[in-house]
């Protein structure tokens, strides 16, 4: 009898460690968790993620490949109870920062994860040094725990894709303000085929394409790209000497070119203030003229004798004021 009580009160603690005790859970501020009964998650019946407005930046033939079910997000909180034959999957969504360089694979790629190799247009194999800020994202969690295997490694290995197929066919944009283009046979104008420069001047647009182009990552793997940011761009080391001569080279010249503009300009302007000026002064001495003219032709229409009248009192007033009068005399 007593071992049949001491079984009994054996099985009862068990079940009530095993199941009372470690079936109750909580969730932190900044993770969710999904349930999972016998390996299945609790979906939301009739979604899925093409249902979510992060599927729109999906190309067409990507979306059936990556169609994930939505699951059932349990949010921050508890206790929460579960029963033995369910299983908790808990997943932080805070924001982290990585080097853009780390190889989660292989811990010593890329240089130890400081600097990443890429390939230019002109064939120099550059090396670029930058973070990413990534989170898991909440409206994918089924991708992320169950789609993929490695979610950070496909992640990583998709941003890196994406940067080094950029910077392959990177071309700086057009200046919308800037002239005509200059001719082949002005120093300095092989610049435009520096790609190395053009990278380093729009670092910018470098960003915010790798920014645009990740957009799909939500959909994909589950990790949503917060920002990715290129801090700098590194030639190799035996053609730095030689690009450091052609920037210097192409300053000049381009400080060259705007000083002469600069003088142009100046020139320009005060070349338009002194035919203004002399168009007002020839204006002014046109007045009184043509205030005379109108004046004899107001006198004349008023008829001939006043218009001689006024012309011999102003002969007068003229003869008044002369200190010397020659006279023709008839011989």
């Amino acid at each position: 009898m007593e071992t049949v009580l001491g079984i009994l009160l054996g099985a009862l603690a068990w079940f009530f460690v095993r199941v009372v005790l470690m079936g109750v859970y909580t969730v932190d501020q900044n993770e969710r968790a999904v349930k999972t009964s016998f390996g299945r998650a609790e979906r939301v019946e009739g979604k899925t993620t093409l249902d979510d407005p992060m599927s729109e930046h999906l190309r067409p033939e990507e979306r059936e490949r990556y169609r994930y079910p939505q699951v059932r997000v349990i949010p921050p909180g508890g206790p929460y109870f579960r029963m033995p034959w369910e299983r908790i999957h808990k997943v932080s969504i805070a924001t982290m920062t990585v080097n853009m360089a780390v190889d989660f694979e292989d811990p010593r790629a890329n240089a130890g994860g400081t600097r990443l190799d890429a390939v230019t247009k002109d064939q120099l194999n550059t090396g670029l040094t930058g973070q990413i800020r990534y989170r898991v994202s909440e409206s994918n969690l089924y991708a992320y725990l169950f789609g993929i295997k490695k979610p950070f490694v496909h992640v990583m290995g998709y941003f890196v894709s994406v940067l080094r197929q950029r910077i392959a066919n990177f071309e700086a944009k057009a200046d919308p303000l800037a002239a005509q283009p200059a001719s082949p046979s002005v120093p300095g104008n092989e610049m435009i085929g520096v790609s190395i420069n053009d990278l380093r001047k729009n670092l910018r647009d470098l960003n915010e394409y790798v920014d645009l182009e990740c957009r799909s990552s939500p959909a994909r793997y589950g990790v949503v790209f917060d920002a990715s940011l290129i801090t700098a761009i590194d030639p190799p080391a035996e053609v730095e000497s030689a690009l450091a001569a052609i920037n210097t080279a192409h300053n000049q010249v381009s400080s060259d070119i705007s000083l002469a503009q600069a003088s142009a300009d100046q020139k320009i302007v005060q070349s338009r203030r002194a035919v203004e000026i002399e168009t007002l002064r020839a204006q002014a001495e046109m007045a009184p003229i043509r205030s005379l003219a109108q004046e004899l032709l107001e006198l004349h229409r008023s008829g001939p004798a006043v218009l001689a009248a006024y012309l011999r009192n102003v002969r007068m007033a003229l003869l008044d004021k002369a200190q010397q009068i020659y006279l023709e005399v008839s011989r």
